[in-house]
């Protein structure tokens, strides 16, 4: 009998025994081709020597020290790697234990702002349906899926939410990728309006949205009317890369591909890659000077603030994502792997649409091509699916709500960046297999 509490009480998962490159394998022996990376975390795979001495090296020199007492040199040097790679403006880096956490800090730090400004009326966040910001229930409550928020909304500060950039569903007949982002974006300013844009903190927003709709990217155009409708009305623009950013989607910091400066942007997952419990929030000098020359503290903290060993696994992790050419190789297999899907799966009768960018891709399952119909939520596909994947030997993440939380199904593919042409087509074979067996 299991005394862990685990995350569904009636289905009782394989235990993990070891990781071998892009593998885990259980304690019965069988070997599972992580096709998601847990949930987009493990971009360097399981058993990475480098990292893992960094994370030796360190215990053996310091595993802890408060930051309300000490700072550490694998936080100082990781915050110069993150800074010297971050987009245009973005100027320190506040380190959690996870993607929740980060977006926590950021919401706090945006209020904060706003106060240490002189605009304390301040007080509303708008984000996007359908999106996923976090479990914390400042986090959820931004977050715009309503699966997820339907039992804790009682009990949650709510932002308010406009349509999510979603082409495969939203974009109408006749209309261009261009048009459709301008008046995607366009939302933005019509809910600023009739919220009073003098009450409203910050929109926060995924560049590329992750667990609840399947790697689906912006189209071009929308992130920079969105950046300019923010500077109009005086909103901070929080982008979460808490999924998709440290090199997931082909760059480093997601949002360099849409052209767009944040001013604050949460990353997580890959900046550990699973080696250490580890994320991060990261905001402009403009934001920063404001509280350095205001009330000079930042009313927020956490116990494992800038976790030495975590810092020193992430320091080692980003230096290969950088220095190592990871981000790079994932740009590169992440058109192998689109392709790969778009050959086994580009007319299949219930693939609807496949998309995403780099190592980040997502396939949208529909009972119906011609009109996108999806299959009734009762019909379970998503966990269906995921049940014959493990069975196949294969970690992918499917799962249900995609179109409004309720219906539509989708599988978020996320390997790690080391995966080789062989491996996709595993990867590709056991997802063919286990949709046989489903669809």
């Amino acid at each position: 009998m299991s005394h862990v509490f685990p995350r569904h009480s009636k289905v009782m998962p394989p235990i993990a025994d070891h990781g071998d490159g892009i593998y885990l394998i259980d304690t019965e022996g069988k070997k599972y081709l992580d096709g998601s990376g847990g949930a987009a975390v493990s971009c360097l795979g399981h058993s990475d020597p480098d990292v893992i001495q960094a994370v030796k090296t360190q215990v053996d020199k310091l595993a802890f020290a408060h930051t309300g007492f000490l700072s550490s040199a694998p936080a100082e040097r990781l915050a110069d790697r993150l800074i010297a790679h971050a987009p245009d403006g973005i100027d320190r880096v506040y380190f959690v234990s996870g993607g929740s956490e980060a977006v926590e800090s950021a919401l706090k730090l945006s209020r904060q702002y706003m106060i240490e400004t002189g605009q304390p009326k301040r007080t509303k966040f708008i984000s996007r349906k359908q999106s996923y910001h976090g479990n914390t229930l400042g986090a959820l409550g931004t977050g715009g899926n309503e699966w997820r928020r339907e039992p804790f909304s009682p009990v949650m500060v709510s932002a308010s939410h406009i349509s999510p950039c979603y082409e495969y569903r939203l974009r109408k007949d006749g209309e261009t990728q261009e048009d459709y982002g301008l008046r995607a974006a366009n939302e933005l300013e019509a809910e600023l309006l009739r919220q009073g844009p003098e009450t409203v903190i910050a929109f926060i927003a995924e560049p590329v949205v992750g667990a609840t709709t399947g790697a689906v990217p912006a189209v071009p155009g929308y992130f920079k009317r969105i950046r300019e409708i923010c500077d109009q009305y005086g909103i901070l623009l929080i982008l979460d890369e808490v999924m998709c950013g440290m090199g997931r989607t082909g760059t480093l910091f997601a949002c360099e591909q849409d052209g767009v400066r944040p001013d604050l942007i949460t990353i997580a997952k890959g900046l550990g890659a699973g080696y250490q419990p580890i994320g991060a929030m990261l905001c402009s000098a403009q934001i920063y000077e404001a509280i350095e020359h205001g009330s000079g503290f930042f009313q927020h903290g956490h116990t494992y603030v800038g976790h030495p060993v975590a810092c020193a696994a992430g320091d080692a992790v980003v230096k290969k994502l950088t220095e190592g050419g990871l981000v790079v190789r994932s740009a590169q297999m992440g058109e192998t792997l689109m392709t790969a899907l778009t050959d086994a799966f580009g007319q299949h009768p219930h693939i609807g649409d496949i998309r995403g960018r780099g190592m980040f891709r997502g396939l949208e399952i529909v009972q119906d091509r011609e009109t996108k119909t999806p299959f009734d939520p009762d019909k379970r596909i998503a966990a269906k699916v995921k049940a014959a994947a493990m069975a196949n030997g294969l970690i992918c993440y499917p799962m249900a709500g995609t179109i409004d939380g309720q219906r539509g199904d989708h599988v978020l593919l996320a390997p790690p960046f080391i995966i080789t042409e062989d491996q996709i087509g595993e990867l590709v074979d056991k997802l063919s297999k286990s949709f046989a067996e489903v669809l």
